[in-house]
């Protein structure tokens, strides 16, 4: 029988999702599905969510909960890595409230810039710890990681442990469908190839049976159709000639030229959220404890716990709206879209697919340097996951992303070998921090933010 474990299982609606994925499909529906988090409260909520699921679906999936992570991984096929170190308060909060200090602004702080330096120190040594049980435990284990910042985290696993770790995340799909709302073209009839690094990988074709699609994806600018919430990237488009796969909210933050402490309009103009993110994880906690109530209390009146749930949440429509939607499916299942259950299908059943997943970049991709985290389509099938040879990248492409995998370099030199001088140099090399910070203040910041993190980092020599 197959065993999928969950590490940070507490991450309950989104565990909920890939639950919802995996057992729907028969072959793996009775897998034994271990749970483990080190919140006892979260990791109750998750196991009857989980319980929940698989009634829903009709399915005899065993499950099994352990605050004690090694028993959680021993005999594990399939680890589905969640976690967030640190959490919301006080880790996410002092990445984005100490660099404000300094006129420092960021909108989610979880990939590049000081906030993803400063996640990956103190995320890195927690996954090379878990890492290192998985190489006593199950050594044969995949390792499917959803944790931020992606490409950080799967460099130093691959380059310090002997587990093979996949990273995983729903932009390149997600943005591919946002693409042909744009266009008015069903997504089903689409195919393109994508590459790059996670967050800032390229459609390098984007067609419909062999048409280029491209020249819709323009006219959507020049017909003065761009979303609001997507101007950054339209933005990029005009003037690289591709689209790219992550939102503008996070594009703005990877790159020097949209947020400026001394241009405002610049963030008016790109509709750019400053700290949306410290939002969402409001969200994210009240649509927890809105969870936890329904759960709980499945036929008690909930609109009291809704209402609760929403009323501390600052003035964002689209996360109160968040919430609304974990309170109106808590007791649904749909599938989200996310590539883990259709990589673990895949290699349970030899059923081929075309999945984009972050790799280590062994002859992949030509210009960009070797060992480096990079996002290719991959096929999976039950010989795993290989990765697709891409050649050589446009080099303005690849000029542009260079200038972030040197901040994840030095993070993850940073991370491997403890020496503090790589984190001022990862600041000094990251391209908004470096847009808005002298020398002086760029060393000062690391300062304040190891200072402020305290024993969530280790000591650095």
């Amino acid at each position: 029988m197959t065993k999928i474990t969950f590490i940070g299982a507490g991450s309950t609606v989104f565990a909920k999702n890939l639950l919802g994925d995996i057992l729907s499909f028969p072959e793996i529906a009775d897998s034994t599905i271990s749970l483990h988090d080190i919140d006892p409260r979260r990791l109750e909520t998750t196991e009857q969510v989980a319980r929940r699921v698989a009634d829903l679906l009709g399915v005899k999936a065993q499950v099994e909960t352990s605050l004690d992570r090694r028993a959680a991984l021993e005999g594990s096929d399939y680890v589905v890595n969640m976690i967030q170190v640190g959490g919301y308060e006080p880790a996410t909060v002092v990445d984005f409230e100490v660099p404000k200090r300094y006129g420092l602004r960021q909108t989610i702080g979880d990939t590049l810039g000081i906030g993803g330096i400063m996640r990956g120190l103190r995320t890195v040594p927690v996954l090379l710890e878990m890492c290192h049980d998985m190489e006593e435990l199950c050594p044969d284990a995949l390792h499917l990681n959803y944790v931020n910042p992606m490409a950080i985290n799967c460099w130093a696993l691959n380059r310090a442990t002997r587990i093979r770790t996949i990273g995983l995340c729903h932009s390149v799909q997600g943005t591919a469908a946002d693409i042909a709302r744009d266009i008015s073209v069903p997504l089903e009839e689409i195919n393109y190839i994508c590459a790059g690094i996670n967050h800032l990988a390229f459609y390098l074709q984007f067609r419909r049976n062999g048409e280029d699609l491209y020249p819709l994806i323009r006219r959507v600018a020049l017909e003065g159709r761009v979303p609001a919430h997507n101007r950054v990237r339209y933005d990029l488009l005009e003037r690289t000639g591709y689209f790219v796969t992550e939102s503008s909210e996070h594009l703005s933050e990877y790159v020097p030229w949209y947020i400026k402490r001394d241009r405002p309009d610049l963030v008016q103009r790109y509709g750019i959220p400053l700290d949306e993110y410290l939002h969402r994880c409001q969200a994210q906690v009240a649509a927890w404890d809105l969870a936890k109530t329904v759960l709980e209390n499945p036929d008690a009146p909930v609109m009291g716990a809704l209402n609760a749930a929403l009323e501390p949440i600052p003035a964002t429509p689209l996360f109160k709206l968040g919430v609304l939607y974990v309170f109106a499916t808590i007791n649904q299942i749909t599938l989200s879209g996310e590539y883990a259950a259709l990589i673990i299908h895949s290699m349970a059943t030899g059923t081929p697919r075309v999945v984009n997943c972050n790799v280590p970049n062994l002859g992949l991709i030509d210009n960009l340097p070797r060992g480096c985290t990079v996002e290719v389509p991959c096929l999976v099938d039950r010989n795993g996951v290989q990765p697709t040879r891409i050649g050589a990248l446009p080099p303005h492409l690849a000029a542009l992303i260079q200038t972030n995998v040197n901040v994840q370099a030095l993070t993850v030199e940073a991370a491997l070998t403890g020496k503090r001088e790589h984190i001022y140099h990862a600041a000094m090399l990251d391209p908004h921090t470096a847009a808005e910070l002298d020398l002086e203040q760029i060393w000062s910041l690391v300062d304040d933010l190891i200072e402020a993190h305290g024993p969530w980092l280790p000591q650095y020599h």
